[in-house]
């Protein structure tokens, strides 16, 4: 093995054709022998090249609707065949196999077909056999072979070949076979992932998860920590297939608090009303409903006015101007949103360092879907926690039952608390949290904490009582025992949802009896650790 391979004979197979014609025509003027098949070659052809096609070195037709092509000892025999091997070197001048010195192909679509939703039988077409038999084959003989999987990596092909006049370099070589087999297996990892889906195996023996380089950044959650962002294909709307219009380049804590906040409005449908989530350290700090964003901003704004600061604004509706300005009041890391008006788009543009991302739409919070986790020695995986509750799903477990306006405030609650670190405790009066609870070791501390914000808010904003006197109170979990519940009476609740389930049910129902509560019971909890 040597350090420069010249490519002296290519073999070209895409199902994405973008840039075809251009990159074989350069290697064409390079004097690079072309070999292709089916759509490709044709293409080629049309395009004025000389072009050989794969049956023609094989001596077999394209058959079974090209199933059947490149599964040849004269393709694979060339691409694998070690140039500095005698005994490799004899078996190709015995059975007449020629070298190929460059391979570039792209996969069946099976990705796009998934995500078009097509049925079963049409996947299983769109399942690649030649191709990735082929990559895999160039790219384990690395050595001598060049492997080109995306078109990306054309001009880097082209300008390889210019600087080392026709050939490549072992260490171009072993980018790229590094890059084919991460292709090939986030391919497999694609087909095997509906496959379960589709055959409804819930827990299969194997799992496979794979991502795509979306951009490096400058750290992770902290500055000693490397990091990068990765895509999964999903297109699932959020901070992934978000637009940054303005801004500084996100960070990891930048996206991961994003995504908290883009999935958290999510859950208020824009027909219902406009809605804000302010997130901090992946956190709410503020949530509300409103006549408009503006009212909706100042609401979340006001629950808790310092976390709120640095932190990360999501709304349901497109920013508007008058919200914008009242937004870049204080510093804000990021605003993500379903479109921006062009008034509010020059408001921002003030800010320099603000970031704006713009979404095509909501995330579908009810949608299916896994989550992952890594721990020493493994993954945790598990459904995407899209629980939601109607009224006809809560059970009234007191005397008092709740008027129709405690049932808005208590269905309001248990979205935020949904989406809140356990043990979470949320307090919403109007539509508004008003005191925010998240991630204690204890139930009561939640409570506590969030009641005392509320009072701190209560001062900072000249008011003369907390806004919990009257609110509505969510528990993300049952309350193990009544001291919990009876905090949040005594900041003022009339009102609790909770899922039950305690072995003290009974208990924690007398106490919120003899506090005067009304109470109702889920059946769902919503843990978030």
């Amino acid at each position: 093995m040597t350090d420069l391979s010249p490519v002296r004979r290519a073999l070209l197979s895409v199902s994405d054709k973008t840039g075809l014609i251009d990159l074989a025509k350069a290697l064409a003027a390079r004097g690079v022998v072309l070999l292709s098949t089916g759509g490709s070659a044709k293409a080629m052809r049309d395009a004025g090249l000389d072009v050989t096609d794969v049956a023609d070195v094989t001596g077999f037709p394209e058959m079974m609707d090209g199933r059947v092509k490149t599964l040849h000892p004269k393709v694979h025999g060339g691409l694998l065949a070690l140039r500095d091997n005698d005994d490799h070197v004899a078996a190709m001048n015995d059975h007449g196999i020629e070298g190929i010195d460059l391979l570039v192909v792209n996969l069946y679509p099976f990705e796009a077909a998934l995500a078009r939703g097509a049925d079963y039988d049409e996947m299983i077409e769109n399942i690649d056999i030649g191709g990735p038999a082929m990559i895999r084959a160039a790219a384990k003989n690395h050595s001598f072979v060049t492997t080109i999987v995306d078109v990306e990596d054309y001009d880097a092909l082209l300008a390889e070949l210019d600087a080392n006049d026709g050939a490549t370099t072992y260490a171009f070589r072993q980018r790229q076979a590094q890059i084919a087999y991460a292709r090939t297996g986030a391919y497999d990892a694609a087909v095997s992932t509906w496959m379960a889906a589709a055959i409804g195996e819930t827990q299969p023996r194997r799992r496979v998860f794979a991502g795509t380089f979306a951009q490096e950044l400058r750290y992770g959650e902290n500055s000693h920590q490397s990091a990068a962002f990765y895509t999964d294909g999903s297109n699932r709307p959020g901070v992934a297939a978000a637009q940054q219009l303005q801004g500084k380049e996100l960070s990891y804590n930048n996206i991961n608090d994003t995504d908290a906040a883009f999935e958290l409005v999510s859950e208020f449908l824009p027909k219902e009303g406009a809605a804000c989530a302010i997130i901090k350290h992946a956190n709410p700090c503020g949530v509300a409903k409103g006549d408009n964003l503006l009212d909706a901003y100042t609401k979340a704004f006001d629950c808790d006015r310092t976390s709120a600061f640095g932190g990360i604004v999501a709304l349901n509706q497109p920013l508007d101007a008058v919200t914008a300005e009242k937004i870049t009041e204080i510093f804000t890391e990021v605003v993500i949103a379903p479109g921006a008006d062009d008034a509010a788009k020059e408001i921002f543009a003030k800010k320099k360092n603000l970031r704006l991302l713009i979404t095509p739409q909501l995330a579908n919070t009810a949608e299916a879907g896994l989550a992952y986790r890594q721990v020493s020695g493994g993954m945790l995986v598990q459904d995407r926690d899209n629980g939601f509750l109607t009224l006809d799903d809560l059970k009234v477990v007191t005397k008092k039952a709740p008027t129709d306006e405690q049932l808005k405030d208590l269905l309001f609650a248990w979205k935020v608390a949904k989406h809140v670190k356990s043990n979470a405790i949320v307090y919403v009066k109007d539509g508004a949290t008003v005191g925010v609870g998240a991630g204690q070791m204890s139930r009561l501390d939640s409570a506590l904490i969030a009641a005392k914000k509320a009072e701190r808010m209560a001062d900072a904003m000249g008011l003369p009582q907390p806004l919990t006197i009257g609110s509505a109170v969510a528990s993300d979990a049952f309350f193990p025992f009544a001291d919990g519940l009876l905090e949040a009476a005594a900041a003022g609740a009339t009102c609790v949802i909770q899922p039950g389930g305690s072995m003290r049910d009974d208990e924690v129902i007398a106490a919120a009896d003899e506090a005067g509560l009304a109470m109702v019971f889920t059946g769902m909890r919503h843990f978030r650790h």
